[in-house]
């Protein structure tokens, strides 16, 4: 229902529309799709990351990254890295580098949007007001530290590259459907981390000229056509890593047996 004002002159006010939103179609449909996708994941990844088991095939030397590098006294063969960590419930065994990626995600443009919209409401959609009365942006605690997030990219290359040796590690063994899991998951971690708004900014920002960093403007091109899929990459490295994950545990846990090309 909508009512007119008059204004002073004699001439009509904007309309005072008192519905929340003029929007006819499903808006509520894509944040509540990603508020249920994520709540899954995380919650998947947090009772495996707790559960101190079923991470590594000593076999096949196949290690789940949710353990990587795995450094706490529960490691075993698995701890390439030494066990400078005491086994704790509430200690994980990749404590060094699971802060860091959880920073890398949570500051991410496109999971900052998500989850602004799917679990803060702020805004739900577009042309649908905000669910908070108040808005201070990203400039107070605990939203401040969003600001870390070029910070946060060098530690997810690092631990990119952990994630490669891992794979490259376990290639010793031979060829089975577990390396090929570990190879995609790897090359799609690459490809998010790459497609990273900060490698961009690294890759081209401040440059003036580009003939004359022929070098740098090829790998921005290229960043930049990943970065066009950044969204994407990030829901398909979450299936990636809670495969990845799956697969190991399964095989650890003797559910199923690894199927095998070569040795």
């Amino acid at each position: 229902m909508t009512t007119t004002a008059s204004r002073p002159g004699g001439g009509k006010a904007r309309a005072a529309i008192t519905a929340r939103t003029l929007r006819t179609d499903r808006w509520w449909l894509a944040p509540l799709v990603t508020f249920i996708g994520l709540s899954a994941w995380v919650t998947y990844a947090t009772v495996r990351v707790f559960m101190h088991k079923w991470f590594f095939v000593e076999e096949y030397l196949y290690l789940t990254p949710f353990y990587s590098p795995c450094i706490t006294d529960v490691c075993g063969p698995a701890a390439e890295f030494g066990t400078p960590l005491p086994a704790f419930f509430l200690i994980p065994e990749a404590a060094f580098t699971l802060p860091f990626l959880l920073l890398f995600r949570l500051t991410c443009y496109y999971y900052r949007k998500a989850y602004y919209r799917a679990f803060w409401l702020s805004p739900p959609a577009c042309a649908v007001p905000d669910g908070h009365k108040t808005y201070t942006g990203e400039t107070r605690f605990p939203l401040i530290f969003q600001n870390a997030h070029r910070y946060a990219f060098y530690a997810a290359v690092i631990i990119s590259v952990i994630n490669t040796w891992d794979a490259v590690h376990a290639q010793t063994t031979g060829l089975g459907l577990g390396n090929l899991i570990l190879w995609i998951n790897v090359i799609m971690l690459w490809a998010y981390t790459l497609s990273c708004h900060s490698c961009r900014h690294i890759a081209g920002g401040r440059m003036k000229h580009f003939s004359k960093h022929p070098v740098r403007y090829r790998f921005w091109t290229f960043v930049s056509k990943l970065n066009t899929r950044h969204m994407q990459l990030a829901w398909i490295t979450l299936g990636t890593l809670a495969l990845t994950d799956f697969y190991i545990m399964g095989l650890d846990a003797n559910w199923f047996d690894d199927l095998r090309f070569i040795n």
